[in-house]
């Protein structure tokens, strides 16, 4: 019984091996009649490795998921930018007359001298918080006495370690709440309180969406300010001045001045960083679009050179059983 069932079994197997050899000899035909050769085929340059298609794949769904952030993220600055923007021209109509009155004299010494760097709290912005600390050690370094009251995290990991010694505060998490002339009235109190002179505050002047202008505006308390009157470089007598003592009101004026000038230059600052992220992230995306475009063509090509070599493996067995 056992030699009787197997034999149908080696006639199944011969069967079949007879029109898999008929297949494979057809397909060799069909091949060398559209001149298909066995040539090698260099699937990538003289020592380097092949790339897999997995990774390509791989690589071209991370690009895809950062081209849709960059654009998400560049559509999120650009709805705020207009909002700022109009908020920051009308800060300039109100801190424009004061400067007009007090002037901004930065060659004035002083005993006691804080310069403010102010920076943003997120980076992909460009190089606006790279140029204010820039400037912010050259302002800083122009006097002796110099101290810093930093504005901003950006500033801040920067001039943190190697101007410790000078940090006399740091004010940050401010793009969480609006930004408001409270909100500078109470930045302006912090600074205030640790009695400086003179403020030099740096920050970026918004000119356009791909421009941004270093500015240093100087402020002084009331003191300097009666200096000033006395040697006739601040002419306070062709204003007519009514309420208090002239020290009260020279008081009140210089800190109204510091709170205007800062809270123009929170929102100028504010603005050139919608800006330059606006900008930083348009050309990450077309930086993500080129590369997608790049892997698409190693990945079809990978994908190509792959299916040559099945075929080439194809037509050199297929040649070998047939001789």
């Amino acid at each position: 019984a056992q030699a009787t069932s197997s034999e149908p079994t080696r006639a199944g197997c011969s069967t079949m091996a007879s029109n898999g050899f008929q297949r494979t000899s057809a397909l060799l035909r069909t091949l060398r009649s559209a001149n298909v050769t066995s040539a090698p085929v260099t699937l990538a340059p003289s020592g380097t490795r092949s790339v897999s298609l997995q990774i390509v794949a791989q690589r071209m769904k991370s690009v895809g998921n950062i081209q849709k952030i960059t654009a998400a993220m560049k559509m999120v600055a650009a709805s705020r930018l207009k909002g700022a923007q109009i908020k920051m021209e009308k800060s300039r109509g109100i801190v424009q007359p004061l400067f007009r009155m007090l002037g901004d004299q930065p060659g004035i010494e002083a005993e006691k001298t804080m310069v403010v760097p102010v920076s943003s709290d997120k980076g992909l912005c460009g190089g606006i918080n790279t140029t204010v600390v820039k400037y912010s050690k050259v302002v800083s370094g122009l006097s002796d006495k110099s101290t810093m009251s930093i504005v901003g995290e950006k500033a801040r990991a920067q001039l943190a370690k190697g101007e410790a010694e000078h940090v006399q505060n740091v004010i940050v998490d401010l793009s969480k709440i609006p930004l408001t002339f409270a909100t500078a009235s109470l930045v302006t109190d912090t600074i205030l309180a640790e009695g400086a002179q003179k403020h030099q505050i740096v920050y970026n002047r918004f000119q356009s969406v791909i421009s941004f202008k270093p500015t240093v505006a100087t402020v002084f308390s009331s003191d300097e300010y009666e200096k000033a009157a006395e040697a006739g470089s601040i002419k306070f007598d062709e204003y007519e001045m009514e309420g208090p003592e002239r020290s009260e009101f020279l008081l009140d004026l210089a800190e109204f001045n510091m709170g205007v000038v800062m809270y123009n230059a929170l929102l100028e600052n504010s603005t050139s960083e919608l800006g330059s992220r606006m900008q930083s992230m348009e050309n990450s995306t077309k930086n993500a679009k080129d590369m997608l475009g790049k892997l698409t063509l190693l990945y079809n090509r990978t994908r190509q050179a792959s299916i040559t070599t099945e075929l080439i493996e194809i037509i050199s067995g297929a040649s070998a059983l047939e001789g």
